[in-house]
């Protein structure tokens, strides 16, 4: 505690807050990026391995659903883990399990022990997606936007990375090699669990970590859980769509060239959104806002990649769903911590993620089929359209939601 009439130990001790938040915000980062990094290091070696083990496009898209289906199916294992030993232990135990199962496809034989690394590394994801928002929580709670922001900022850059940086620099290093390529981009994963419980606190288990034992299992009773799951769902099933339908879509419109542009428009609007969310950080959290702008926007994105043939237009839908996909996700993302209490968040988070990759498994899906029903590309977007107008309301609703033991307390 500072002297009084000692402005510089007031100083001192200003700083010294300031110089943890930064490195809390790091930390957080860091774990986004861990995340998301050796997921995405697959898509742009896909051909290669494609030849190698000789794969048909069924086989490809397992590839790369599985670990998306394992965000739904081990979310639930994961708030276990983080009942159990703690949300810091399970994240650095998931950017483990993740780095050394995405190195290990690196190995595979065969398409059955490739489909096994994939699935592991899936799992080691989940088991840190229900951990971050807990983390969020305990170490800024009066900052959860700020918190949020920064590793849902860190989830965008893992993703942005291995797409950039692949082809132009990492793959010339593993002399054109996928198996090693993917053993490239674990290395920096894998770096960063010990970076990550250096620099993060060693917080005690509280007392409410007994009673957190005993609520692992997601309340599928409780409305907010599906709330979040459904927006959830509408928010990342128009992009993993856009991303696995657009090449075939624009190949079909004549438009193949523009898929490389295209895609880049679609992340790198992303990246133009980070610095939006961090100039209006004071004002997402429980904020409708988000939803009625963005939820339109990404509903005008699809209409226009349906509509038009335009190359300038195409590559203008793809920004506008880029923008407004992250747009919301980070928002939606505040809103976990602020409608749990402490020990029922890890157990929230598990069960929003479980509703909403479901969604990001099943969208997708519909999507395909109603395109091979119809024999219309287009058709291929419809379901996504409704994401975007579920979006919208579903935002509305979530932002403006109480759970029933703050209504009692006239919260």
């Amino acid at each position: 505690m500072p002297l009084a009439g000692n402005p510089a130990a007031g100083l001192t001790t200003g700083r010294i807050v300031k110089l943890r938040f930064v490195k809390l915000m790091g930390v957080l980062w860091l774990a986004g990026v861990a995340m998301r990094m050796t997921i995405l290091a697959v898509p742009p070696v896909v051909p290669l391995i494609h030849d190698d083990l000789r794969m048909s496009e069924t086989q490809v898209g397992l590839l790369i659903g599985l670990p998306l289906s394992m965000f739904a199916l081990a979310a639930v294992p994961g708030s276990l883990l983080i009942a159990r030993t703690g949300p810091r232990l399970a994240v650095a135990a998931g950017m483990v399990i993740a780095a050394l199962a995405g190195a290990a496809r690196g190995a595979a034989v065969d398409i059955a022990t490739l489909y096994a690394a994939a699935i592991a590394t899936g799992f080691g994801v989940a088991v840190m997606q229900p951990a971050l928002p807990t983390l969020v929580r305990e170490w800024l709670p009066s900052r959860i936007a700020l918190g949020t922001i920064a590793y849902t900022s860190g989830m965008l850059m893992g993703s942005f990375f291995p797409p950039l940086l692949t082809i132009p620099l990492v793959l010339p290093l593993a002399h054109g090699s996928w198996r090693l390529n993917l053993i490239l981009w674990a290395v920096p994963a894998l770096l960063i669990a010990p970076a990550f419980l250096l620099l993060s606190p060693k917080a005690e288990r509280p007392a409410s970590a007994a009673a957190a034992l005993q609520l692992w299992w997601p309340d599928f009773k409780n409305p907010a859980v599906w709330l979040l799951g459904l927006t959830l769902g509408s928010n990342n099933s128009p992009y993993f769509v856009t991303s696995a339908f657009l090449g075939d879509y624009l190949g079909s419109k004549g438009e193949a060239n523009l898929l490389g542009p295209a895609l880049s428009w679609l992340n790198g609007a992303q990246l133009v959104a980070l610095t939006i969310l961090f100039a209006v950080s004071g004002r997402l959290q429980q904020r409708a806002w988000p939803f009625l702008v963005f939820g339109p926007l990404l509903l005008a994105g699809f209409l226009i990649l349906m509509l038009t043939s335009s190359g300038y237009a195409i590559l203008a839908a793809s920004a506008l769903i880029g923008l407004a996909t992250a747009m919301t996700f980070t928002p939606l993302m505040t809103l976990v911590p602020v409608l749990s209490t402490a020990p029922d968040l890890p157990r929230t988070a598990a069960g929003m993620f479980t509703i909403g990759y479901t969604c990001a498994i099943v969208i997708p899906t519909i999507c395909g089929a109603l395109w091979d029903l119809t024999g219309k590309p287009w058709t291929a977007f419809v379901p996504v359209c409704l994401c975007a107008v579920a979006l919208t309301a579903l935002g509305v609703v979530i932002t403006g939601y109480r759970p029933h033991s703050e209504t009692l307390l006239g919260r």
